[in-house]
């Protein structure tokens, strides 16, 4: 019987040019795509193509949720990955849900292949990003479905991608000198066909493909036409899909934590970590943040899902490696008083004197009149002598601003007598 049934499948190929639902040759089964199905989630996608139909969902998380690779090569760290699941209920099975197949893990690593080209490089977009498909119905081609999927999930996470990628497979039919190729199969016409070419990509190229045959070869002719076909296909997916969504949102999901990055110097590496960790614990316990700081370049990734706490960390991370400019400004905090001076913290580490001279504009009795320990003063470092002690002035600072004053009152008044003019 299943004989019978393959061959009248190929006679109504080759000699009627129809196939098992009707189609012509090159006509693609209705597409539908949905973005934002998910509300949790950072991205989710629904793509639909005839009877097979994925759901692929967007996940960004930090440095510290990269991949690690154990290999006989070494170890390393994977930020980008896809992850493929076909359940049995997507082709009507009864099945445990247990480990995934051999299937399943090739199907993901070619999604996964044809969606790394439109990706951002991680200078630009320091994230880990994880696609996960989940394949809810199956007639053929699942595996090009989650590339659809998760091209439109990316978008919909904000991710900035270049562009969208499709995905369609493309069957042969080969009887002596008689040839057919078909574009979108189904999973029968995989079984009772001679090839699966599945091909990926955007306007543009191509960026994966993986072909399956069951004859001894092809001829260039046929994979030209092969090729040919699959492009006309795609863009028309392509055109559905970008009706759908056609660039990346501005900003990413506000339950995707915010990542910040900065560089930090290796010789201030040991600061930032402090003695025992106590310095970096200690900013994280403010902040509720998650610092990783890269072994070997000093690159700082800070993540959180409040903004203005990545910010403060970030600040503080910053505070702790600048370098005192003499001429800027600080601000201050006094920790002893002298009978000559009060020595302040102006950057974390870093104590400057502020000679009893440099306290005010007028003439200082006693320190103490002035600032107390604890008080928050502004200063500007005047000077930093041989030995290296940083000297500080709030004399200046109040100089500095009183004349900036000065000027805008000046110009103020200037200004009043032209307005007198015009009235």
């Amino acid at each position: 019987l299943e004989e019978m049934e393959k061959r009248e499948v190929r006679r109504m190929i080759i000699e009627e040019n129809r196939r098992l639902d009707g189609r012509g040759l090159d006509d693609i089964r209705e597409v539908t795509c949905e973005v934002s199905v998910l509300p949790r989630a950072h991205g989710s996608a629904l793509f639909t193509r005839g009877q097979t139909q994925a759901l692929a969902t967007t996940t960004l998380g930090t440095k510290i949720d990269e991949q690690i690779i154990d290999a006989l090569e070494g170890e390393s760290s994977k930020s980008y990955m896809l992850h493929y699941n076909f359940p049995g209920f997507s082709v009507g099975e009864v099945k445990p849900f247990r480990g995934v197949s051999r299937r399943e893990v090739g199907h993901g690593h070619l999604a996964e292949r044809a969606l790394k080209p439109i990706l951002p490089d991680e200078d630009s977009f320091p994230y880990t990003i994880r696609i996960v498909s989940d394949i809810l119905e199956s007639n053929g081609s699942s595996s090009m479905a989650t590339v659809c999927a998760g091209s439109l999930s990316l978008m919909d996470a904000g991710v900035p991608v270049k562009c969208h990628v499709a995905g369609i497979a493309m069957g042969l039919i080969k009887e002596d000198e008689e040839v057919r190729v078909l574009t979108d199969i189904l999973g029968d016409e995989d079984h009772l066909g001679d090839m699966d070419f599945k091909v990926a990509g955007t306007r543009d190229g191509i960026t994966a493909f993986q072909m399956d045959i069951k004859i001894s070869g092809i001829t260039f002719e046929i994979m030209e036409e092969a090729l040919n076909r699959a492009k006309a296909a795609r863009e028309k997916i392509l055109d559905i899909m970008e009706a759908t969504i056609d660039r990346p949102r501005a900003e990413i999901s506000p339950y995707a934590p915010r990542i910040l990055s900065l560089v930090i110097p290796m010789d201030k590496v040991g600061m930032v970590i402090g003695p025992g960790g106590k310095t970096i614990r200690g900013i994280i316990e403010q902040t509720g943040v998650k610092i990783d700081i890269e072994d070997g370049t000093g690159f700082t990734i800070i993540s959180s899902h409040d903004v203005e706490m990545a910010e403060k960390a970030k600040k503080m991370i910053e505070e702790i490696i600048e370098e005192p400019e003499v001429g800027k400004e600080y601000e201050a905090v006094v920790k002893r008083v002298t009978n000559f001076g009060a020595f302040a913290e102006f950057l974390p580490g870093k104590e400057g004197l502020i000679h009893i001279s440099e306290l005010d504009t007028r003439r200082v009795g006693t320190v103490t009149d002035i600032v107390k320990v604890g008080d928050k003063v502004h200063v500007i470092l005047k000077a930093i002598d041989r030995e290296g002690r940083y000297n500080l002035s709030r004399k200046e600072y109040l100089r500095r601003h009183q004349r900036d004053g000065q000027r805008q009152d000046s110009r103020e008044h200037s200004r009043r007598p032209e307005r007198e003019k015009k009235e």
